[in-house]
């Protein structure tokens, strides 16, 4: 079945299905021709009806299966039709009925046949192509020439955009006319001056797109009687749809910058609704969808004459089209019916024409998702797959000569001739356009090659070629979009690839050896406060086009202190070159039943500089993962409603985190550092729906034998990158910022000096800077602050006690220590026998205990659960929100056991202890 059913299956928008309810045909006053109906695939639409009035589908057995309510404008579109013959509608204007004529709904597998294609004659400038359901979509061509001196190489761009708006080319177009090809841009169905009504790429869409490339290709001009298609984003995404229709004329596609995944690669990266830039995208759709929405449609109507009068009347179904943001709001979850129609890993399988797909990995727009795509094309008889870091608009700019090469072998049939004449007219034309300094104009390649030898030469190369350090290798000019070397591989993944492994452990460290601590000991797990407002939403506060220019004013800041928890290596003995996605899997433990993870994979570099390199999110009710699509490097969720499942309470659970496709290399000398945090604040133009901190949220992440959390990451052998660091301005898409040192204190130990009396000691953060440091007794909740790194407790109850050490910088506070080791203090055993019951019984539960003057870790102090702990009024959480990173219920136990016979009085007026 090559057509896939309209996803109004689920959203027939202002319809209720009425199956069943009537079984005799409609006995009402026959047609007269006051409204129209017109079928169409899987779809049915009422015009010039009267607006208020009720109308009724009768299928072909009579029965009532839709009702609607004719719109201001007197249309209604019944969606979700099964095809069929005899389908009638009935308007009841405040009981005045009237009757159609049979109409047919068209089925999405049955093709028009040639001679629908041939009697259609497209002439240069603004027009219409006739779709397979009478359906005219707004058309401009342009041809390099008078039509009789063709015929010429020819492209399409068709998207939801403007793209027949005949005085404003799309950029794709602009650039392809400048190249010396015929090209005709379409506006989407519902968009601009086309008729019937836009839904997100329906399975109409794709069937337009089929249409649209066979009537082009019967165009006498188009030379061999196939076009190609182009565009970038929009226009790029309805390539892959379109070409998953298989029209027999399609010469090739040329897609950049696209989505692999409508659900996880923009709309809910990890199950998180972007709220930022795929929200903005869908009311920009909802708006351009309205009459006249884009506004150069009036300047086609006020021309008059047939184009004018065929602008004004498709816009009539324009109030049918669905609004995609209350859509979006009732998919939350992953809908296999709704979203795999959607999702171009579901099908490109299916495209059978040469394909050059380019891609940017920190796309501030579709995300960076696209390279999970690269391995499904497998139906495709020549693959070119180009791929670099930076934005949006950087695959079109770092790939430019590429792109031209490969539609003059694929489209225009000729070897591809790269002369400066050329590049002198090229090059200005991209930059104008996107505002960037230092396009480039690649060098010919193919000379004295003939057009067989230049094609067997372009097909001998690898699938995939990847560009490095996009950005530095132009040293006159930082941020220009070119590269510092480039590397081609077979295929994607990259088969060089080596899945490498770092383990989170305490005190912040990243290191390639499992963590041998157990669950109980009092490093087995690293808290932090969940909190969604720390940070900044996004890095650019302008708008997306901010982040295409050379050097964009990034917001970029630090992890919050006690807000976000970081693991770094130690310096890098040899380069690194990773290319791939990443996994993380985290053991966390939340006092929420719910959380959302992001995690950012950064570069601290031997200047001091941190450079932004990728990252991935979850939210832990989504985490269950579907293990035939899952791999070592990639974690494939399955996002349904039924796996849902809210974290497990004072438990560790799994969560494993994909981190996006990323390109990048490593330095000897620099580091590693993975962040872990609430969303926001890393990303240019995305902003993410998280979850609310119901009052103060912990997370604890694990990093013990028990539940050893790890990062998975692609390493590339075989590559020696250049020796130079590249500036810090200079890679596109990849911020940098000052690297601020972990500001938590390691090392904390606890010791008991007698009956009453503790010492505690610390290292200094590695932050440079701390003024004095609150020291607190976990147990109690009290605080101390001094100067010293060596503090003594005096006046201690009997019990169990651990120590964390936060650092204070100046007003600001840094993140909360580790735990320190638990001491238990105990009275002499000759004062009361309830006190060596309380002894004896501490021994038995706790594992070990310590005399006076001894100390000893605790194991009932573990991390396999959790409990709130109140803390001092004041107190600064730092990350624990008041919550232990040990099981409460032991402390608590501990405490009222040790407490004994003490005096309740002596406790109260505990003596201030000595620095």
């Amino acid at each position: 079945m090559r057509g896939i059913r309209a996803v109004a299956v689920l959203f027939s928008v202002g319809a209720v299905a009425l199956s069943g309810l009537a079984a005799t045909p409609p006995k009402v006053g026959a047609w007269d021709g006051t409204f129209v109906v017109r079928g169409s695939v899987e779809q049915l639409a009422v015009l010039d009806a009267e607006p208020g009035a009720t109308v009724r589908l009768w299928n072909p057995d009579d029965a009532v299966i839709d009702t609607g309510t004719v719109d201001a404008q007197g249309s209604f579109l019944f969606r979700a039709v099964p095809p069929g013959t005899g389908y009638r509608v009935v308007q009841d204007d405040n009981g005045n009925e009237t009757i159609s004529r049979a109409v047919s709904v068209l089925d999405p597998n049955v093709d028009p046949p040639q001679s629908f294609y041939d009697a259609q004659s497209l002439s240069v400038g603004f027009g219409y192509i006739t779709t397979r359901d009478g359906t005219k979509l707004s058309a401009t061509v342009q041809l390099p020439g008078p039509p009789e001196n063709g015929p010429y190489p020819t492209l399409i761009e068709y998207s939801g955009y403007s793209p027949s708006n005949p005085n404003a080319p799309q950029p794709s177009t602009l650039l392809a006319s400048a190249l010396g090809y015929a090209t005709v841009g379409v506006n989407m169905r519902g968009t601009g001056c086309s008729g019937g009504s836009f839904f997100y790429f329906e399975t109409l869409q794709a069937l337009d797109g089929y249409d649209i490339v066979e009537a082009v290709a019967a165009q006498p001009w188009v030379q061999h009687g196939k076009p190609g298609m182009i565009g970038i984003s929009y226009p790029a995404i309805s390539q892959l749809f379109t070409a998953r229709e298989q029209p027999p004329h399609l010469a090739a596609i040329a897609p950049m910058s696209v989505i692999g995944d409508t659900y996880r690669s923009t709309l809910f990266p990890g199950g998180i609704f972007n709220d930022g830039f795929a929200l903005d995208w869908a009311r920009e759709r909802v708006r351009d969808g309205r009459p006249y929405g884009q506004g150069w449609e009036r300047g086609i109507v006020d021309a008059g004459g047939p184009n004018g009068a065929q602008c004004a009347e498709n816009q009539k179904l324009r109030l049918q089209n669905p609004d995609l943001e209350e859509l979006i709001g009732a998919t939350s979850y992953y809908v296999d019916f709704v979203h795999d129609p959607l999702s171009p890993e579901t099908f490109v399988d299916r495209i059978d024409v040469p394909v050059m797909l380019a891609g940017a990995f920190q796309d501030e727009q579709t995300g960076g998702h696209f390279a999970n795509l690269l391995d499904d094309f497998t139906a495709s008889p020549d693959r070119h797959f180009m791929i670099t870091n930076g934005a949006h608009v950087d695959p079109w700019l770092a790939q430019l000569e590429r792109w031209y090469e490969f539609l003059e072998l694929y489209v225009a049939r000729r070897v591809p001739n790269l002369d400066d004449g050329l590049a002198a007219i090229i090059a200005p034309i991209v930059g104008d356009t996107v505002n960037i300094d230092g396009v480039r104009w690649g060098q010919d390649r193919f000379v004295g090659l003939g057009y067989d030898q230049a094609l067997a030469q372009y097909q001998a190369e690898g699938d995939v070629r990847v560009i490095f350090e996009n950005g530095a290798g132009d040293p006159a000019i930082p941020g220009a979009p070119v590269g510092t070397f480039e590397r081609t591989f077979s295929e994607w993944p990259i088969p060089e690839t080596v899945a490498t492994t770092w383990w989170l452990q305490p005190d912040g460290q990243l290191t390639q050896t499992p963590p041998t601590i157990g669950a109980a000991d009092h490093r087995a797990a690293t808290p932090y406060q969940y909190d969604p407002t720390a940070k900044i939403a996004k890095t650019i506060a302008g708008g997306t086009g901010d982040a295409w220019v050379n050097a964009p004013a990034y917001d970029w800041r630090p992890i919050p202190d006690g807000k976000a928890l970081a693991f770094e290596t130690a310096a890098l003995a040899d380069d690194l070159v990773m290319v791939g996605t990443g996994r993380i899997d985290l053991w966390v433990q939340t006092t929420a039943p719910d959380t959302d993870i992001e995690v950012t994979l950064t570069e601290i570099r031997p200047d001091g500089q941190e450079r932004y390199i990728q990252t991935g999110w979850l939210r832990a009710s989504h985490r269950r993962l579907d293990p035939s699509k899952s791999s070592l490097l990639r974690p494939f969720h399955t996002h349904h409603e039924s796996d849902s499942q809210p974290m497990p309470a004072g438990e560790f659970a799994e969560l494993n985190v994909e981190m996006f496709p990323f390109a990048h290399v490593f330095r000897t000398g620099s580091r590693l550092r993975i962040t872990v945090e609430a969303p926001g604040g890393n990303r240019p133009a995305w902003t993410l729906d998280a979850l609310d901190a119901d009052g103060v949220v912990t997370n604890q992440i694990a990093h013990s034998s028990v539940h050893p959390s790890r990062v998975i990451l692609p390493v590339i052998s075989g590559v020696e990158p250049p020796a130079a660091l590249p500036p810090c301005v200079s890679l596109r898409g990849q911020p940098c910022r000052t690297y601020v040192a972990p500001s938590a204190p390691t090392g904390v130990t606890a010791e008991s000096l007698d009956a009453d009396s503790a010492r505690v000691r610390w290292n200094p953060p590695a932050r440079i800077g701390a003024t004095t440091y609150v020291v607190t007794n976990l147990a109690t909740g009290s605080t101390d602050e001094t100067t010293a790194t060596d503090i003594r407790f005096d006046d201690l109850a009997p019990g169990a006690h651990a120590f964390a050490v936060t650092a204070r910088f100046g007003a600001a506070l840094g993140n909360r220590s580790t735990a320190s080791a638990t001491i238990v203090l105990q009275v002499d055993e000759t004062t009361t026998s309830s006190t060596t019951t309380s002894s004896t019984s501490s021994s038995t539960s706790s594992s070990t205990t310590t005399s006076v003057g001894g100390s000893s870790s605790v194991s009932d102090f573990g991390t396999s659960s959790s409990s709130a702990s109140t803390t001092a009024a004041g107190q600064n959480n730092q990350g624990s929100g008041g919550s232990l990173p040990y099981t409460g219920a032991a402390v608590g136990g501990l405490f009222i056991i040790g407490v004994g016979s003490w005096s309740v009085g002596r406790l109260l007026a505990r003596r201030r202890p000595r620095a």
